[in-house]
Protein backbone atom coordinates (compact mmCIF):
# COMPACT_ATOMS: atom_id res chain seq x y z
CA UNK A 1 0.00 0.00 0.00
CA UNK A 2 2.63 2.54 0.52
CA UNK A 3 4.48 2.12 -2.49
CA UNK A 4 0.74 2.89 -4.02
CA UNK A 5 0.04 5.81 -1.85
CA UNK A 6 2.30 8.08 -5.00
CA UNK A 7 -0.01 6.59 -7.75
CA UNK A 8 -3.41 7.91 -6.00
CA UNK A 9 -5.31 10.23 -6.98
CA UNK A 10 -3.71 13.32 -5.17
CA UNK A 11 -7.22 13.82 -2.99
CA UNK A 12 -6.50 10.14 -1.72
CA UNK A 13 -2.70 10.45 -0.91
CA UNK A 14 -3.17 11.57 2.80
CA UNK A 15 -6.08 9.86 3.43
CA UNK A 16 -5.60 6.71 5.57
CA UNK A 17 -6.35 3.37 4.57
CA UNK A 18 -7.95 0.01 6.51
CA UNK A 19 -8.12 -3.53 5.71
CA UNK A 20 -12.02 -4.26 4.92
CA UNK A 21 -11.33 -7.56 3.31
CA UNK A 22 -8.66 -10.40 3.20
CA UNK A 23 -9.17 -13.81 2.59
CA UNK A 24 -7.26 -14.66 5.53
CA UNK A 25 -9.51 -13.25 8.18
CA UNK A 26 -13.13 -13.36 6.23
CA UNK A 27 -12.74 -16.65 3.62
CA UNK A 28 -12.77 -17.38 0.06
CA UNK A 29 -15.83 -15.60 -1.19
CA UNK A 30 -16.45 -13.08 -3.57
CA UNK A 31 -20.04 -12.41 -1.88
CA UNK A 32 -18.07 -11.40 1.07
CA UNK A 33 -16.04 -8.90 -0.65
CA UNK A 34 -18.72 -7.32 -1.63
CA UNK A 35 -20.50 -7.26 1.44
CA UNK A 36 -17.31 -5.90 3.41
CA UNK A 37 -17.13 -2.81 1.15
CA UNK A 38 -17.04 0.86 2.00
CA UNK A 39 -19.44 3.61 1.67
CA UNK A 40 -20.50 3.39 -2.24
CA UNK A 41 -18.70 6.67 -2.89
CA UNK A 42 -15.22 5.16 -1.26
CA UNK A 43 -12.24 4.29 -3.47
CA UNK A 44 -10.66 0.45 -3.28
CA UNK A 45 -7.64 -0.77 -3.10
CA UNK A 46 -7.46 -4.82 -4.31
CA UNK A 47 -4.13 -6.22 -3.62
CA UNK A 48 -3.73 -9.98 -5.37
CA UNK A 49 -1.29 -12.81 -4.44
CA UNK A 50 -1.12 -15.54 -6.84
CA UNK A 51 0.38 -18.85 -6.15
CA UNK A 52 3.81 -18.58 -7.88
CA UNK A 53 3.99 -15.74 -5.17
CA UNK A 54 3.31 -12.85 -7.59
CA UNK A 55 1.42 -9.54 -6.40
CA UNK A 56 -0.76 -7.07 -8.87
CA UNK A 57 -3.81 -5.66 -8.12
CA UNK A 58 -6.43 -2.63 -8.98
CA UNK A 59 -7.72 0.57 -7.97
CA UNK A 60 -11.46 1.72 -8.27
CA UNK A 61 -12.32 5.54 -6.72
CA UNK A 62 -15.81 3.75 -6.69
CA UNK A 63 -16.49 0.56 -4.20
CA UNK A 64 -16.78 -2.74 -5.65
CA UNK A 65 -19.75 -3.64 -5.45
CA UNK A 66 -22.10 -6.28 -7.57
CA UNK A 67 -23.30 -4.60 -10.83
CA UNK A 68 -25.62 -5.45 -13.99
CA UNK A 69 -23.20 -2.97 -15.72
CA UNK A 70 -19.57 -1.33 -15.60
CA UNK A 71 -18.98 1.59 -13.80
CA UNK A 72 -16.58 3.69 -12.23
CA UNK A 73 -13.88 6.22 -13.41
CA UNK A 74 -10.71 7.35 -15.77
CA UNK A 75 -9.11 6.79 -12.17
CA UNK A 76 -9.19 3.42 -11.85
CA UNK A 77 -5.61 1.65 -12.84
CA UNK A 78 -4.60 -1.68 -12.66
CA UNK A 79 -0.52 -2.51 -11.55
CA UNK A 80 1.63 -4.76 -11.06
CA UNK A 81 5.12 -5.47 -8.81
CA UNK A 82 6.95 -7.93 -11.59
CA UNK A 83 9.73 -7.13 -10.07
CA UNK A 84 8.95 -3.30 -9.85
CA UNK A 85 6.08 -1.60 -9.60
CA UNK A 86 4.19 -0.65 -12.93
CA UNK A 87 1.04 1.10 -13.12
CA UNK A 88 -1.40 0.80 -16.10
CA UNK A 89 -3.87 3.41 -16.64
CA UNK A 90 -7.14 4.64 -18.35
CA UNK A 91 -6.44 5.13 -22.49
CA UNK A 92 -9.46 6.84 -22.85
CA UNK A 93 -10.87 4.09 -25.43
CA UNK A 94 -13.69 2.78 -23.53
CA UNK A 95 -15.33 3.16 -20.14
CA UNK A 96 -15.25 -0.70 -19.35
CA UNK A 97 -13.94 0.04 -15.57
CA UNK A 98 -15.39 -2.39 -12.77
CA UNK A 99 -18.07 -5.10 -13.24
CA UNK A 100 -19.12 -7.61 -10.99
CA UNK A 101 -21.95 -10.43 -10.28
CA UNK A 102 -21.73 -13.20 -7.48
CA UNK A 103 -19.87 -15.27 -10.25
CA UNK A 104 -17.17 -12.80 -11.36
CA UNK A 105 -15.42 -9.69 -11.13
CA UNK A 106 -14.22 -8.17 -14.65
CA UNK A 107 -11.91 -4.51 -14.00
CA UNK A 108 -10.63 -3.65 -17.61
CA UNK A 109 -11.87 -4.76 -20.86
CA UNK A 110 -12.59 -5.12 -24.58
CA UNK A 111 -12.86 -7.30 -27.56
CA UNK A 112 -13.82 -10.05 -25.32
CA UNK A 113 -10.54 -9.89 -22.77
CA UNK A 114 -10.42 -8.50 -19.34
CA UNK A 115 -7.41 -6.89 -17.83
CA UNK A 116 -8.45 -8.32 -14.50
CA UNK A 117 -11.06 -11.06 -13.58
CA UNK A 118 -11.47 -13.02 -10.53
CA UNK A 119 -14.58 -15.88 -10.11
CA UNK A 120 -16.65 -16.06 -7.87
CA UNK A 121 -14.98 -18.27 -5.00
CA UNK A 122 -11.88 -16.10 -5.32
CA UNK A 123 -9.72 -19.12 -5.72
CA UNK A 124 -9.08 -18.79 -9.22
CA UNK A 125 -8.55 -15.33 -11.94
CA UNK A 126 -6.91 -13.78 -15.02
CA UNK A 127 -5.15 -11.23 -16.74
CA UNK A 128 -5.24 -10.29 -20.40
CA UNK A 129 -3.65 -6.93 -22.35
CA UNK A 130 -6.95 -5.14 -22.71
CA UNK A 131 -8.14 -1.86 -24.37
CA UNK A 132 -8.81 0.29 -21.32
CA UNK A 133 -5.23 0.04 -19.64
CA UNK A 134 -3.17 -1.36 -22.40
CA UNK A 135 -1.99 -3.19 -19.86
CA UNK A 136 0.73 -6.40 -19.94
CA UNK A 137 -0.55 -9.45 -18.04
CA UNK A 138 -0.63 -8.35 -14.37
CA UNK A 139 0.50 -12.19 -13.19
CA UNK A 140 2.70 -14.81 -15.24
CA UNK A 141 0.53 -16.64 -16.68
CA UNK A 142 -3.17 -15.39 -17.77
CA UNK A 143 -4.59 -17.38 -16.04
CA UNK A 144 -3.83 -18.16 -11.80
CA UNK A 145 -4.81 -19.28 -8.81
CA UNK A 146 -5.04 -16.47 -5.64
CA UNK A 147 -2.88 -17.26 -2.68
CA UNK A 148 -4.18 -14.05 -0.76
CA UNK A 149 -6.30 -11.10 -1.63
CA UNK A 150 -7.14 -7.92 0.36
CA UNK A 151 -9.30 -4.77 -0.33
CA UNK A 152 -8.51 -1.73 1.71
CA UNK A 153 -11.00 0.95 1.68
CA UNK A 154 -10.72 4.72 3.27
CA UNK A 155 -11.33 4.74 6.80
Amino acid sequence: VPQLGPQLPSRLMQQPWHLLYSTGRDGFSLRTLYRSGARPDSPALLLIRDTEAQAFGAFSASAIRSSSAFYGTGETFLFSFCPELKVFRWTGRNDFFVKGDMNLLMIGGGSGRFGLWLDGDLHHGGSQPCETFDNETLSHREEFCIQDLEMWGLA
